[in-house]
């Protein structure tokens, strides 16, 4: 699960800063149909949910001292 999460975390941070420089990727350009603040919603969901993925993926791969 921790490469789905980079995956998705790495997407919502590229959609950010892509918006800023006007250059919105074609996968995405649907979310702007419903206007700004669902765009923005849904960018910030894919970062929150995609670091959420990876740092719970990651848990289970840490050795513990037993």
């Amino acid at each position: 699960m921790s490469k789905v999460g980079l995956y998705m975390a790495i997407a919502g941070i590229l959609a950010i800063i892509l918006n800023f420089l006007d250059r919105v990727p074609n996968i995405l350009f649907w979310i702007y149909s419903w206007g700004d603040t669902v765009a923005w919603t849904i960018k910030i969901g894919l970062v929150v949910i995609g670091a959420v993925l990876f740092f719970m993926g990651n848990k289970n791969t840490v050795s513990k001292d037993e």
